[in-house]
């Protein structure tokens, strides 16, 4: 039985089935942290390095799970501290529940020390349910509420626990006015459109000649449902970056990636397609869309808000993706003309050959992009891929091939650096008995990865399977950044802000235990996977890459292309053959088109 509020709190979210929480230890949630000792294990707590890194995990838990990631931080500046992380969540739609310590009740508005409005402090962030306990009778309710709302809606929650409560003896709610009795547990239903709605979604998909599927994160519990659906349309199938597991990329009709970070089939599929079916997508890029008129078009998303959001849908269903694919299916017509399937089939091997060109280009000392295109034939089964915000999410969306059974997942609508690591950790403590592998960027690692490692190197021996693989794509540069400054804004390379120090990751992951190699000749990059996926611990590949291979989208503008010969000309200090080939594409790509 729990003594007091703290070992109730724990007691009541082992009932709803949490199993681990990631935080930091203070004195403001010292009552909580005693209770969750006395647990005895029940409930595991991840000590993380910085409370942000528990709020990203604890994002990245519920992502790799679909259950509710819970975090926990003191009153004050841990509290603060766990912000990006929940607002990762909020963004990309993840359920979690923040718990967060408070000074004593008759210290609140005093300005005492580490006295925060903490309830204006996560009311955006948690704006599904933010509380504050003030008597323990109360508690039940909040986190009965806290975590349901979470689960139910998929949204952020936070319950905020002042520290002389966390202490007090428990009171259950008395049977009398102003008191309520809450409980745990909640069955989730799939949502499906009624017969009427899929039956208009049907004539509309019917109709069409030319379709394309776009699926993001809501998708990835429906890859049979997606793949059976383009196979009666003769469809491609583009994924946005959150969706990028949820349809196999070995299929001929899958053209990758869409958007900044993708291909060139999928750009050419969404400009030749006549009808578009978007399924638990909120991808933001409208440029990389069918222009408005040119398509017919339907969306399936859980979220009403969602949709109609990207592009005027003729028919918008609110539902889940693989109940609703499901119910639609038997309305849809088997496609007799396949030569929009064909042409699909024909652009997705060309754009293979294409990728793996640009992967096995010459750089200095070693091509980015060869870096993941290596990695792509070695991605083991059931692995699972998480890569940070800039570059290395432009080769993660593009070079690796993911197969059925893999997963993997970025920083999506917040796309904030640093997130890689606490996600791989996440993913460790979801899966143990799976690899994982991290693709970071040396900004990111200096950001926050480097002390990330010291977690790793405290829990790995718990997990099963020992293979988690950081890969730090060490060019000394906050290369994304950079090339955004030369195509957007016609501005060459400041060295001030965007040159990093040349770190050695390698060797700081070997001083505490780990192992690790620096890579500088492209013709070592394959053997360096092989050794990383074969140690018998956690490994850093430190992989020496060359700053100006551009990450560029799959067309450029004229606009684009005038800011980027600008730039040079204003004499950007890395002008070297790199860029000046890139130049020279750009020119040769843009010019023709405009005789």
């Amino acid at each position: 039985m729990a003594n007091t509020v703290a070992d109730f709190v724990w007691q009541r979210l082992q009932e709803w089935g949490v199993r681990r929480v990631f935080g930091y230890p203070g004195d403001g949630i010292g009552g909580l942290i005693g209770a969750l000792a006395r647990t005895e294990g029940a409930i595991d707590f991840v000590q993380v390095r910085h409370e942000e890194m528990a709020g990203l995990m604890a994002c990245a838990e519920a992502k790799f799970t679909g259950e509710v990631g819970v975090c926990i931080a003191t009153s004050g500046p841990g509290a603060i501290h766990l912000l990006n992380g929940l607002y990762d969540a909020k963004l990309d739609h993840q359920p979690v529940l923040a718990i967060v310590g408070q000074q004593a009740r008759t210290a609140i508005g005093s300005h005492y020390q580490q006295d925060l409005d903490l309830q204006s402090l996560f009311k955006d962030v948690a704006g599904a349910y933010v509380e504050t306990a003030s008597a323990p009778a109360q508690v039940r309710h909040l986190v009965d509420r806290a975590y349901r709302i979470a689960k139910a809606e998929r949204r952020v929650t936070c319950i905020i626990l002042p520290n002389d409560l966390q202490v007090a003896p428990m009171e259950q709610p008395a049977r009398e006015h102003a008191m309520t009795h809450s409980g745990v547990g909640i069955e989730m239903s799939p949502v499906v459109p009624d017969t009427a709605a899929l039956t208009r979604a049907a004539e509309v998909l019917n109709a069409g000649q030319k379709i394309a599927i776009l699926v993001g994160a809501g998708a990835l519990g429906a890859t049979d449902e997606v793949v059976a659906v383009a196979e009666r349309l003769g469809a491609g199938v583009a994924k946005a970056l959150l969706g990028k597991a949820a349809v196999p990329d070995d299929l001929s009709f899958c053209t990758g990636s869409i958007g900044l970070l993708g291909t060139k089939a999928s750009s050419d599929l969404m400009q030749g397609c006549d009808t578009l079916l978007m399924v638990g997508s909120s991808f933001p890029y409208t440029e990389f869309l069918p222009k408005e008129g040119q398509a017919r078009g339907v969306q399936i998303d859980r979220d009403p808000g969602m949709l109609g959001l990207r592009y005027p849908m003729e028919v918008n269903l609110v539902g889940d993706a693989a109940a609703t694919l499901a119910a639609l299916l038997p309305l849809l017509a088997e496609k007799q003309d396949r030569s929009w399937r064909e042409t699909i089939e024909a652009s997705v091997a060309s754009s293979h050959e294409q990728i793996r060109g640009m992967a096995l280009a010459a750089a200095d000392p070693i091509n980015p992009q060869r870096v993941a295109f290596e990695l792509s034939s070695r991605l083991p089964d059931q692995c699972i891929v998480t890569a940070d915000s800039g570059t290395t999410s432009v080769w993660y969306a593009r070079n690796l091939s993911f197969r059925r059974g893999m997963m993997g997942s970025v920083s999506g609508t917040l796309a904030t650096m640093g997130c890689a690591v606490p996600y791989a950790i996440a993913a460790k403590f979801a899966y143990p008995n799976r690899p994982v592998i991290a693709l970071v960027g040396d900004g990111a690692m200096q950001m926050n990865g480097l002390a990330e490692l010291i977690t790793i190197a405290k829990y790995w021996r718990r997990w099963a399977d020992h293979r988690l693989i950081v890969m730090v794509l060490n060019n000394r540069d906050l290369a994304y950044v950079t090339w955004e400054e030369r195509i957007q804004s016609g501005d060459p390379k400041w060295e001030s802000s965007q040159v990093l120090p040349d770190v050695p990751y390698a060797e700081f992951a070997r001083s505490i235990g780990l192992e690790g190699t620096r890579i500088e000749d492209p013709e070592q990059v394959g053997p360096a996977w092989d050794r990383a996926l074969a140690a018998d611990r956690p490994f850093v590949l430190d992989m020496v890459t060359d700053p100006n291979v551009p990450p560029l989208p799959p067309h450029i503008t004229l606009k684009q292309a005038r800011h980027f010969m600008g730039a040079l000309a204003k004499g950007d200090p890395e002008a070297g053959n790199v860029l000046i080939d890139t130049a020279r594409e750009l020119v040769g790509s843009i010019l023709p088109s405009k005789k």
